[in-house]
This record gives structure tokens, sequence and C-alpha cells, in this order.
């Protein structure tokens, strides 16, 4: 099996329990403050991360080029403002239209994928992308109750335009990572990927910090009241990005997006099994394809 494969399963379920984890958060502050602890409580661990395979290996710090820090600019800041429009849909009545939307990410990371970096899909993995995309949007239609027919109106709507550019952000966000550690031409992935790692969560960290402390500094001062829970998200959520910078940095930006799908495949279990949740026919068959679709980009592979 490719290491990327394991990679991508186990940063799915660490992203899994890093959202857990930040809803304990949600009464304390406000989802901005939850996403501000990710980066910045992540960034002492990215950094620890980087320190031990420079001491285990004996290796350099590399020294990041202009497009490798163009790259981390543009991937960082794609994830925070990727971020800001998912959490600004919930102001709008019909908020459902734009998550589904923003489903689409694995999609146009492909696209994205295809145009920077020159990166091609096969037949069978552009299939298997397209097969769990549609399980994702049926999961999210039917949590929300968002009939099909209202979902394909609304695609001129303000709240779809901003899923579609939600995704798009966090498509440009997977690419340029990718990008980004290709761009340092280092052997192996290890070093690339924790370096990339640090460089990001110091630029989102350094940017959140100064918008939180204009704009919501309650937040700010939330996040460091409550740092033992922050430290747990930091911790849990760094551990994750470890492994997606390190599977991106392996393969395809997009066949590592859509693999990450399988994170609704554990929340589902979670939710059925451990709170007894009731589960829909329309969210059934979305697994179904999900992982339809996630054993057809594996096997295909």
């Amino acid at each position: 099996m490719p290491l990327w494969i394991p990679i991508t399963i186990a940063a799915a379920f660490l992203q899994n329990m890093r959202s857990t984890l930040q809803k304990q958060l949600s009464g304390a502050m406000s989802a901005y403050g939850a996403t501000y602890v990710r980066f910045s409580f992540g960034l002492p661990v990215a950094a620890l991360y980087l320190a031990g395979i420079l001491w285990f290996t004996g290796a350099s710090l590399p020294m990041p080029n202009m497009a490798t820090m163009a790259y981390a600019v543009v991937g960082g800041l794609a994830q925070i403002v990727a971020t800001v429009l998912l959490v600004a849909l919930f102001a709008y009545r019909n908020f459902a239209v734009g998550t589904a939307y923003s489903k689409t990410e694995t999609v146009q990371t492909a696209i994205f994928g295809i145009v920077v970096l020159g990166d091609h899909l096969t037949v069978g993995a552009s299939l298997a992308i397209l097969v769990s995309l549609f399980g994702v949007l049926m999961i999210s239609m039917a949590k929300s109750d968002l009939p099909l027919g209202r979902f394909w109106r609304s695609l001129g709507e303000k709240p779809a335009l901003m899923g579609i550019a939600s995704g798009a952000l966090y498509g440009i966000s997977a690419v340029s990572y990718r990008a980004g550690a290709l761009s340092l031409g280092l052997e192996g992935f290890v070093l690339p990927a924790a370096f990339m790692l640090f460089v990001v969560l110091a630029i989102q960290t350094a940017t959140m910090t100064i918008w939180l402390w204009i704009y919501r500094r309650n937040d700010l001062k939330a996040a460091f009241r409550l740092w033992p829970q922050s430290a747990a998200v930091g911790l849990v959520g760094a551990l994750g990005s470890i492994g997606w910078f390190s599977a991106m940095t392996l393969q395809n930006a997009a066949y590592v997006r859509a693999l990450g799908q399988i994170e609704l495949v554990f929340t589902f279990i979670t939710s059925h099994i451990v709170f007894r949740e009731k589960t829909s026919r329309l969210e059934f068959l979305g697994i179904v394809l999900v992982v339809g679709g996630l054993l057809l980009l594996v096997l295909g592979r």
C-alpha cells in the first residue's frame, strides 16, 4: 500500500478529533477564536516536530526560496479566508446551500493541481472523486433537509457563491502546500512537509493574532485563558496537519483531499454508534457512495 494512503487516513481521523475538541470551545469563543487556537497552539508542536527531524537526521534547516514563501503565504491566507467564508455562511437563512457547495473542494483542488503543478488524474481517479463528491453532497443535504431541486436552483445566490469560493480557496491552499514543499527541492517528504507546515502556521498565527487583536480581542483573551483546551486542539490539529502536509508532498493533492473525506465515515460511525443518532436513507446512501468512491480511488492507485 502506498504510504500516502495510511497517512491520509490517520490525518482525517485526527481532523475529526480536532473538530470535536473545537466544538467544546464554542461556548467560550467564536468560530474565529476556535480557528485561531488551531493555528497558534499548533505552531509550537510543528516547531518541535521540525526540530526533532533536524536533530535526528542531522540535516540543515532548509533555506526557502521566493516560490516557497509565496506558496506558503497564498496557501495560509487562502485557508483562513476559506474558513471565514464558511463561518459567515451561518448568518444566512439558507446557509445549508453554501456549505453543500463548499464540498466541491476536491474537484476544484484537482483543477488547480492541473493548472499550477501539471498534476494529472487518471480516468479511474476522476470517476472516484466524482462518486465520493455526490456522496458528500447527499450527506450534506440529508443533514440540513436540503431538497435536490433547491440545491440546483440556488446556484446564483450569494450563499452558494460563498460556498463555491470557500471550496476553491481550500483547494488553492492544498495545492499551494504541495507546491511549496516540492519547491524546496529536497529529497524525501518528511523534512519539506515539516518545514512547510511550520512556515504556514507561523504566517497564519501572526495574521490572525493581529486581526483578532484589532477586531475580536475577547476571542484572543479566551484562547489563552482556556489554554488547556486550546493546547489540546493545537496538539491534535498539528498532528493532523503533519499528516496532511506529508501526504500532499507525496501525492497529488486532489487524491489526498478526496481520500480525506473518509473523515465523514468516522463522523458517521461516531454519531451512529456512540450517540445513537438515527440515519436517513439519503445520508446512508451518501456514506455508501463516499466509501465506494474512496475504494475506487485506492484500488485504482
